[in-house]
Order: C-alpha cells, then sequence, then structure tokens
C-alpha cells in the first residue's frame, strides 16, 4: 500500500526556488526570468511570498515608458497558487504552483513543470504497478477456497471467482450483477445481509451436495455495506476425512497418550480464544493476558462492570503455569465483612459459635498450587487488607482459632471496576497492598470501544439460546443490528448477553425487529443520542463562547488532535471558517 505522504507535495517540490525582492530593478528581474526560462518568479520579503512577477508585466512596464532601472514593487502581481505542504498532488491545477507555510507565510518550494513531469511519470509507474497488483488479487481471488462470491448491500453479485462458476455453471461474467439468490441455490446471504449475524461453518445444500460455507456481513461504519459468501468444503465427506486422519494420528501417540487426550478433553479448558473479539482493540488485551499468562507475577485486572474480567483470570490461569491447580473465585464485595476473614483464611473447630467441627479451609488454602481470583477487591476492607498483603507476603495464613501457619502456593489475580490509584490517595486502599498487585496490570477495552465484535458475540451466543429455550433459530433485523452499534452499551458484553436472551424469551417469531426490542432500551439509546448530540454542539460553540486566549488556545490544539491535524475539518468542528483557524494557529504558533 502506497502511504499518504508520497502524494504530498512537500515530497515533490523544488525546496530552493530562484525568488526575487520587491526592491530589484526591471531589468534585472528579466534576465533572471530569462535565465531561468519561466514566465513568473515569487516575490518574498524576509522569506515571507507576498507575490509574483510575471515576464508579461514587466515587458508591458517597460513598454508603457517606465525605466529599465525601476523597482518592481509595483508590478507585484497578487494573485498566484500557492498550497501548504500536505497538499496532495493528485490536486494540482497547474503550474507554478508555490508552497506556503501555514503558519509563517514563508516559501518552502516550488512546483514547476519539470516537477510536475516528474509527478506524472511516478503516478503512471505506480498505476502500472496497481494494475500488476489487481492481478494478482484476482488470480487469489479465483485460486481461494472452493468458492469466493461477495455481493454490495442489495445481494447484487460484484466478485464472483472461477470455482464458485464451476459449482453452479454460471460464468464470472453471467453472475456480476445479478442477485445472489439468482445464481446460488439455497443461499442465506440475504439473511445475512438483512441480520448482519455471521454464520461460520454452516451446511450448505448446492446442486444435491452437502457444502460446508461462511456467510460474512461486511461492515463499515456501523452500517452493511455487503457481504461475503465462502465455501469451504466442497463436501461433507471432506470433514470426516481430516477427522479420521486425526483419529488415526491419536491412534499412533500409543493409548497412554490417548487416555491423557481423553482427560484433556473431558475437563473443558478455558482459553483465550473462548473469549470473542477480533476487534484491535480486544486482541491488544489478548496479547498481553497471554504473555502475563506465561508468568506467576499478580495481575490486576481493570474494567468496566460486565467487560468480562473473571473470563480472563480463567483464561491466564487455564493457560499459564499454576493450570495443573485448583481456579478458586472469590466475589469480595458479595461477602459480609464479619464473614470475610474466615472465608477466606477458613478457622479451626471451636473458633467462634457455630463453627463447623472440624474447622473449615480458607480460599487461599484450597487455592494451594494453583490461582486464587479476588474480584471486587476494591470494596475489600481495610482491616483485612493489611492480612491479604501478610499472606502475598509470607505465602503463608493462619486459620482463626489456630495457632500454626500453613504454607500456601499460589498465584493471585485481582479484579476491580473502581479506581485503585484514587482510592490510595483517598486513603482507601492501603498502597502497599496496591502495588503488590499492581505487577501486571490488564484493562479490558469496554464494548462501545469495540463495537465491531458485536456481531461475533451474538452469532456465538445464538446456538446456546437456541438450545436454552428449544428455538429450532431466530434471525435478526438489520435494523436492529445497527441500534445495536449505535447503543452506548453501560453493562458492556453482560449487558448484550441479557439482551439478547430477554429477545429470545420474549419474542414468539422467528425474526427479531424493533418492535420487539423493550422501550426502556429506546428511552436509553434516545437518551445517549440526544448526549451526544448536546456534546458535538457544545463543543462547535466553546471556541465563540471562551475569551480567555489561552483556553481558546489549549481547545483548538485538543480538535486538531482529534481530526489529526485535518485543517478543514478542525474548522468546521470548531464552527469557524479556514481562514480564521489560520489566522488563530499564526497568532498561537501552532
Amino acid at each position: 500500500m502506497v502511504k499518504e505522504d508520497y502524494y504530498r507535495v512537500k515530497e515533490w517540490m523544488s525546496e530552493y526556488p530562484q525568488v526575487l525582492t520587491k526592491d530589484l530593478e526591471i531589468g534585472e528581474t528579466l534576465r533572471l526570468l530569462s535565465e531561468g526560462h519561466c514566465s513568473e518568479l515569487p516575490v518574498v520579503d524576509h522569506e515571507r511570498l507576498i507575490g509574483v512577477v510575471t515576464i508579461g508585466d514587466c515587458l508591458a512596464t517597460i513598454k508603457s515608458g517606465i525605466g529599465w532601472n525601476e523597482p518592481i514593487n509595483s508590478i507585484i502581481s497578487a494573485v498566484f497558487q500557492s498550497v501548504n505542504e500536505d497538499f496532495s498532488v493528485k490536486q494540482l491545477d497547474g503550474c507554478p504552483t508555490y508552497i506556503v507555510c501555514e503558519k509563517t507565510g514563508m516559501l518552502q518550494g516550488v512546483i514547476t513543470q519539470i516537477e510536475l513531469l516528474k509527478i506524472n511519470q511516478a503516478l503512471f509507474q505506480r498505476l502500472e504497478k496497481s494494475k500488476e497488483t489487481i492481478e494478482w488479487y484476482t488470480l487469489c481471488f479465483d485460486t481461494a477456497y472452493e468458492g469466493l462470491t461477495i455481493v454490495d448491500e442489495a445481494g447484487v453479485i460484484q466478485l464472483f471467482n472461477e470455482n464458485y462458476s464451476r459449482y453452479v455453471g454460471v460464468t464470472k461474467e453471467e453472475a456480476i450483477g445479478l442477485p445472489v439468490e439468482n445464481v446460488i441455490e439455497n443461499t442465506r446471504i440475504p439473511i445475512v445481509l438483512r441480520t448482519g449475524i455471521p454464520e461460520r461453518n454452516q451446511i450448505h445444500w448446492l446442486q444435491g451436495q452437502k457444502m460446508v460455507v461462511h456467510r460474512m456481513p461486511i461492515w463499515k461504519n456501523g452500517r452493511i455495506i455487503g457481504a461475503v459468501g465462502m465455501l469451504i468444503y466442497e463436501g461433507v465427506s471432506e470433514v470426516q476425512q481430516i477427522i479420521t486422519q486425526i483419529d488415526l494420528l491419536e491412534q499412533r501417540k500409543g493409548s497412554e497418550t490417548s487416555i491423557e487426550v481423553s482427560k484433556v478433553a473431558a475437563q473443558k479448558r478455558f482459553t483465550f480464544e473462548d473469549i470473542l473479539g477480533e476487534s484491535p482493540a480486544i486482541s491488544n488485551t489478548k496479547k498481553l493476558a497471554r504473555k502475563a499468562a506465561q508468568s506467576k507475577a499478580p495481575v490486576l485486572i481493570t474494567g468496566e462492570s460486565g467487560v468480562g474480567k473473571e473470563q480472563f483470570a480463567r483464561a491466564i490461569h487455564d493457560t499459564g503455569k499454576m493450570s495443573s491447580g485448583r481456579f478458586i473465585s472469590v466475589n469480595c464485595a458479595a461477602i459480609p465483612e464479619n464473614l470475610i476473614e474466615s472465608e477466606l483464611f477458613g478457622y479451626m473447630e471451636g473458633a467462634f459459635t457455630g463453627a463447623k467441627k472440624g474447622g473449615k479451609p480458607g480460599k487461599f488454602e484450597l487455592a494451594h498450587m494453583g490461582t486464587i481470583f479476588l474480584d471486587e477487591i476494591g470494596d475489600m476492607p481495610l482491616a483485612t487488607q493489611v492480612k491479604i498483603l501478610r499472606v502475598i507476603q509470607e505465602k503463608e495464613v493462619e486459620r482463626i482459632g489456630g495457632t500454626e501457619p500453613i504454607q500456601v502456593q499460589f498465584r493471585i489475580i485481582t479484579a476491580t471496576n473502581k479506581n485503585l490509584e484514587k482510592m490510595v490517595r483517598e486513603g482507601e486502599f492501603r498502597e502497599d497492598l496496591y502495588y503488590r498487585l499492581h505487577v501486571i496490570p490488564l484493562n479490558i477495552p469496554p464494548l462501545r470501544e469495540r463495537k465491531s465484535d458485536i456481531p461475533l458475540i451474538i452469532s456465538a451466543q445464538l446456538p446456546t439460546l437456541c438450545q436454552m429455550y428449544d428455538s429450532e433459530g431466530k434471525t435478526i433485523d438489520k435494523e436492529v443490528m445497527q441500534l445495536f452499534f449505535r447503543y452506548h452499551w453501560p453493562g458492556n458484553v453482560r449487558e448484550l448477553i441479557n439482551v439478547l436472551e430477554r429477545l429470545f424469551a420474549l419474542t414468539s417469531e422467528s425474526h427479531i425487529t424493533m418492535s420487539d426490542l423493550p422501550n426502556e432500551f429506546f428511552r436509553i439509546e434516545k437518551k445517549q443520542e440526544y448526549m451526544t448530540i448536546s456534546s458535538s454542539l457544545s463543543e462547535r460553540n466553546e471556541v465563540r463562547q471562551l475569551v480567555h486566549e489561552e483556553e481558546e488556545k489549549n481547545i483548538i490544539e485538543k480538535v486538531l488532535r482529534e481530526v489529526s491535524g485535518n485543517k478543514s475539518e478542525a474548522a468546521k468542528r470548531l464552527g469557524i471558517t479556514r481562514a480564521t483557524l489560520y489566522n488563530k494557529l499564526s497568532r498561537y504558533q501552532l
């Protein structure tokens, strides 16, 4: 892919152009124009471009009777083409074009006929290279999978490979432009377009044969713009052959290995692949968590309620160095304060009224050679925090009513939706315990920051819900999916799953539409939409309302960062003209 910098004029301009000064004589100017074989030259004042002088203006002035020794000050023209250094060469309109610094007005370079010719030659070479790349893509498209097709949002075929042509008996040329259901029998691509839910590894009857296919919606800016249909295996028999090969391979490993494999299969372990999501936000988090799993260091998982903190804790344990031990989960907020120490550290027989005969081991003992997960650690009482710190440091616990310490080895993972740093500053959480726990910090992004994962999460939940409610299957309308993309999801993944379960439980029809959504869902969505619009209007009027220059400068800098330096977009958001923005940028030296 070509970098965007390649098309900016700063990459092509002549950086040291011939320039004139306003006190230069007309005769000398004509000589410079002649020697440079150019029709005009720029005039600068302290390196700032103030205008141009053309050979026509010089000759017309001499013809009018003004002498050769007169300065050019009176014939400087303010009509010329200038752009900033980030201007695209593809939008150049004639030459010479001068490149001027937006902040200072200083001349940085020029694009002449020579540079323009080089640009055109380079663009032509790029075009030829792009044609070659397209040919490679075409070859890959025809080679990849047993069949591959891409449709637009209306279900009309835009791309169709040779393999699919062979199966359906329709040439690529005939297929392109037709509705997909007219070309591929029994296709569910129109349903995927309507619902936005991907369908992976599905059985598809085609030409009297069972095929294995993927059907994937293509999302862009929160709406479906098309779908991809992939024929993975040309028959179920191919899948059966693969399974047979795996079975044969297991048999060759011997009975002992087969027994171990059976044990692992029977005891399902939770992996990072079980955490649904392919967005950059969640992928980066899973990447860090995988690294954390390969150590025994404490992990502090932070994130809003419902993002799946315990899922990450389980995956770290099950794929980590302590996976042979138990995973003990404790919700610190759910245990009454007067019982939390007995739950964590255990107690001896007779330690208190009602104590269990023989005593009871605490959670730390149960987690010996395994992992203890303390969820909602921010709700841990201060008095208990002191004892937790000692257990972590000394690796020993003492039951309530006991006299002898018990040695324990464990890995500790904690989680909270609170700001522990703020709690430390306010004396609500022990600083020494915080730094003991905050060895490997892991922040789980909220669902609103990874909305592209919503279809994947829904797709994974549908079979579970169908089994739970004994349903043959339900589809979700595209408008519902679009609303899901706009919704803020304050309850995160947990809220999404709860909404899906409610829809399954309360909807009698097989297709879920907007009318099936609960009223409070719309009220919350409308409230969020109103808050977003109000916030946008506030930001747009902020520059006009603020008087203090320092505040105005900070706002402009903030908006420029948000739009990645795009001056036109920044001016639009600030509610001012581009010229006004340039003046403010110059004034504040931004």
